[in-house]
């Protein structure tokens, strides 16, 4: 990576970090939708209903681990910017071990908390069971899916985002196998859906780190020392990132309890087939953010501050386009699309009304997303807080049971819209303070 290059051939900069990041993080979720595949088609809609009930879960340990990776990341780049090469590999591995360290103590946790958690749910005792059974096994899965993820935006800022590709390409895979093997030979229902998940994340990230032994030239995996003011600044560095997943965590909650209320396990399970396009697109929000990240601390580590922000503006243009690209497709197939995951025709005219009015969210989603990456790489943690913040739970709880309360299920399906909106006004004021500067 270098200025010159950055300056006069920023898109292409660009998309060379971003499209593997994307095509990466595509292809992780297309790992859910796998899932979702084989659960709808050989479990039926109360296994759906039981996986999103326990989203809270995932999207937990991903505020951990992104706030941890995306902070330690951010620093790092930096140090990379300023050539301070042992450095940045410091960063690294305490960047690594903590991860291990918090993830691993949350499983030990959450353990013990699994059967009393799903008492919580208003839904029938199958969907209560196979909840319990389902993440029993995913919670030993979840530490290697944030290992992973650190490991790829490490991999990423090094300048190899195409080896990312390749381990999520993998992933999918081995996906795709297992849960065949699993779920229709074997017949070990939701079960064998999260063994498959366990197995493939342990293969690739097996290959990861090897890959930090053998291929990496500036981070190494070896001995190192917890610094106080490193895991200070990456925790606050990260802590947008934390408070948008951990507000993802409440937020899914709350859409559990509403969807529940007013249209029960169909809903749910409707909810679960439009997350799934809504997540796809967040990955390709987020790939774009990766992508982006590196560059941006790079350029703002050199002092070139306005090269950083041309860095945003044009990241943020790909973003918009790829929004309108997504609810142009969706919106022509969005019935198809809903018969992959249910034959439910209950579930099946909630999907297609409700597909549509949450993609109509995806464009302002992207520019909020990508101003809160942007605040991140260039160390201003407050703005970026409030970005997440306002978009992954104050605005939204409120749209939650407001909207739901005076519409209904289709209020449930604006609440993205509305939060989406109203958090683009904080985004653009933020970034108008940050070119005045």
């Amino acid at each position: 990576m270098n200025l010159e290059m950055i300056q006069n051939k920023r898109k292409q900069v660009i998309l060379q970090f971003a499209i593997p990041s994307v095509i990466a993080m595509v292809l992780t979720a297309m790992i859910n939708i796998i899932d979702g595949y084989f659960i709808g088609n050989y479990v039926g809609k109360e296994g759906l209903a039981a996986v999103n009930l326990g989203l809270p879960i995932v999207y937990f340990y991903l505020a951990v681990g992104l706030m941890i990776a995306v902070g330690g990341i951010a620093i790092a780049g930096r140090l990379l910017g300023a050539n301070s090469l042992e450095e940045a590999n410091q960063v690294f591995r305490q960047t690594m071990m903590l991860c291990l360290i918090v993830t691993v103590v949350i499983t030990i946790c959450m353990s013990f908390l699994l059967r009393p958690l799903s008492s919580f749910f208003q839904a029938d005792s199958l969907t209560r069971a196979y909840f319990v059974d389902y993440y029993a096994i995913l919670l030993f899965e979840l530490p290697m899916m944030v290992l992973l993820s650190t490991c790829g935006m490490f991999i990423r800022g090094e300048g190899n985002p195409v080896f990312i590709m390749m381990s999520n390409l993998m992933t999918v895979i081995l996906n795709i196998v297992l849960d065949y093997l699993f779920v229709k030979p074997l017949q070990l229902g939701v079960r064998g859906v999260a063994l498959a998940s366990l197995l493939s994340s342990g293969i690739v990230l097996a290959f990861s780190l090897l890959y930090f032994k053998k291929k990496s030239r500036v981070f190494k995996l070896g001995a190192f020392r917890f610094d106080k003011a490193t895991i200070k600044e990456m925790i606050l560095n990260g802590s947008s990132e934390f408070i948008g997943e951990l507000s993802m965590c409440i937020s899914m909650a709350a859409y559990n309890f509403v969807v529940l209320k007013y249209a029960g396990v169909n809903g749910v399970a409707a909810f679960t087939i439009i997350g799934y396009v809504s997540y796809v697109f967040s990955m390709i929000i987020i790939g774009f953010g990766q992508g982006m990240v590196p560059i941006v601390s790079f350029t703002f580590g050199a002092r070139q501050h306005a090269l950083a922000k041309k860095v945003r503006n044009t990241t943020m243009s790909f973003v918009v386009i790829a929004a309108l690209v997504v609810f142009v497709t969706m919106t022509c197939l969005a019935g198809w699309y809903s018969s992959l995951f249910s034959n439910s025709q209950e579930v099946s005219a909630l999907v297609v009304p409700g597909l549509r009015l949450q993609m109509s969210s995806f464009a302002f989603a992207g520019i909020n997303t990508i101003a809160s990456f942007y605040f991140t790489a260039i160390g201003k943690a407050k703005e970026s807080a409030v970005i997440s913040s306002m978009r992954g739970l104050i605005v939204l709880l409120i749209a939650i049971f407001v909207l739901s309360y005076l519409l209904g299920i289709t209020g449930v399906w604006l609440v993205s819209l509305i939060t989406e909106v109203v958090t683009l006004l904080f985004s653009i004021c933020y970034m108008a303070k940050d070119a005045k500067k």
